[in-house]
């Protein structure tokens, strides 16, 4: 498993890290398990150059490699960048397809063959591992593919990479290919076949599995299958397909797969991306249930809708998500499991308050379900009344007057670094409490006159995580409205708790 989420990766736009985020990550790889970190293209920046001294100095387990071009001057950098690794490798490239040949290079085939000669034979001059792509080999003639494949081979490549740089393949065509070349190259026994694939069809994870049925056994790819425009094959799929479909592949990864999700939410909160909801694996829907038909099976026996436990890639567990679409058996295993143990003619009144409930609210969580046990209105909680946010200097100024649940006012002002970090401090003095802020988010809800703000927070609270939602024409007072929502939510469940006691009293 190579990995690149510190080269490719971070050339996704607006993913940049620097050396510190870098080495966090590079912690977090090696935990994982993966066997080359790719940490950068040194000769690029001088950013780069740092996060390899970095890493190199404290990171020794996983191979540490570099990329470079077929340039006298980014093999001679990059070979002194990688002066700390305990287990450098040098990773040149050079384009190959005739569209490159002609547009990029301005080479014909044998000015190819030479420079790939001259600079593989220059990189194991210095190093003993040496790996050459092939740039754009899926769009590469066959014949010039395997002869390009030769003449790396014989220069001392020990790893021969053929990425489809620009995801254009399909498995039956990268398949073939990697058949013909390992076939027909002379050396290629001797050698380790990698593939790196991206994403702009949709394909990337297939054509690295097609790959390793064609003879690859160094799959490239990222975390989260962050990368240059669609992306790359994300890792914590490829492992996760080669576990649970182990009997049909017959490889596995090597990956502690229990660590793909703290590592993938560590990327998340180093760059500001986060994944879709609905990614495989590590998306906050992967093992969610919300169909009352899907709910009622995962109850009976969980192989049913999951083939695979959530455990196993780092969640804490599967979740029953209650709203619209839940049945009544869902409700019934979820108040059980709060304590609560209804009759038939109890648990259809109950369900009948879950469904109107539903009509409001998109996701009901515990605390709903306590309220709707002990008769308090979900509506009861803190209130946005007013605010105003100011500068003064670098720093935002935040005055916000919220009404509370007995209907008194409250107002309180904090600074913060930006216009909503001051908002979030405010808003925690004038609640007391104390959320720790995961993810931030907004976006556009409708379009046109009509359109509102919808501000979605990931925050943590004694160690558990909680979402909250808010919407409003003013993306500030959405973001407002998504922290009071977590915030009424505990409140809420920390008065259900007391009044439990004195009930039991």
């Amino acid at each position: 498993m190579f990995d690149t989420t510190l080269r490719d990766g971070e050339q996704s736009p607006g993913c940049s890290m620097s050396p510190p985020q870098k080495l966090v990550m590079a912690r977090a790889l090696a935990e994982l398990g993966v066997d080359v970190i790719e940490t950068g293209f040194p000769a690029s920046s001088q950013s780069d150059r740092e996060a390899m001294a970095l890493i190199g100095r404290e990171v020794r387990d996983p191979v540490l490699a570099v990329l470079s071009r077929c340039l006298a001057a980014d093999i001679e950098t990059s070979v002194r960048a990688l002066d700390a690794a305990a287990r450098p490798r040098l990773h040149v490239f050079l384009s190959t397809s005739p569209l490159h040949r002609e547009h990029k290079l301005r080479m014909d085939r044998e000015q190819v063959l030479e420079s790939v000669h001259r600079h593989v034979t220059m990189a194991r001059g210095y190093l003993d591992d040496i790996e050459f792509s092939a740039e754009d080999a899926t769009r590469t003639e066959l014949d010039f593919l395997t002869e390009v494949t030769q003449v790396a081979i014989a220069a001392g490549a020990t790893t021969i990479n053929l990425p489809d740089t620009v995801g254009f393949t399909t498995p039956d065509e990268i398949r073939a290919m990697f058949q013909h070349v390992i076939g027909n190259a002379a050396g290629a026994d001797t050698v380790i076949f990698s593939a790196h694939c991206h994403n702009d069809l949709g394909l990337a994870v297939a054509n690295s599995l097609a790959a390793i049925e064609g003879g690859a056994r160094q799959v490239e790819g990222s975390i989260n299958g962050i990368g240059e425009r669609a992306g790359n094959c994300a890792l914590e799929e490829i492992a996760m397909v080669l576990k649970v479909r182990n009997a049909f592949y017959n490889f596995d990864s090597g990956l502690d797969t229990r660590r793909i999700v703290p590592t993938s939410q560590l990327l998340q909160r180093l760059v500001g991306m986060p994944v879709q909801r609905n990614k495989a694996i590590v998306g906050a829907n992967a093992f969610a249930h919300e169909s009352g038909i899907h709910q009622h099976g995962m109850l009976r026996h969980r192989g049913t809708y999951e083939i695979m436990r959530p455990e196993d890639v780092g969640w804490e567990s599967s979740q029953m998500v209650l709203g619209r679409h839940s049945g009544r058996a869902a409700v019934d295993a979820r108040l059980r499991a709060l304590g609560y143990w209804l009759e038939e003619e109890e648990l259809r009144l109950v369900f009948k308050q879950f469904k109107a409930l539903c009509e409001e609210m998109r996701v009901i969580t515990d605390a709903d379900l306590q309220t709707l046990m002990l008769g308090s209105p979900a509506s009861d909680g803190y209130r946005l009344a007013s605010m105003t946010i100011s500068d003064i200097g670098s720093r935002a100024n935040a005055l916000v007057e919220l009404s509370d649940p007995e209907g008194n006012r409250v107002a309180e002002t904090a600074q913060g670094d930006g216009p909503v970090d001051a908002l979030f401090a405010a808003l925690a003095a004038a609640t007391g409490v104390q959320l720790t802020l995961d993810s931030y988010h907004v976006h556009s809800v409708g379009v046109g006159a009509d359109a509102r703000g919808e501000a979605n927070l990931g925050v943590r609270y004694e160690d558990s995580a909680y979402e909250g939602t808010g919407t409003s024409k003013d993306i500030i007072e959405a973001s407002a409205l998504a922290w009071l929502d977590v915030a009424n939510r505990l409140l809420r469940q920390r008065g259900n708790i007391e009044n439990e006691h004195v009930a039991t009293a």
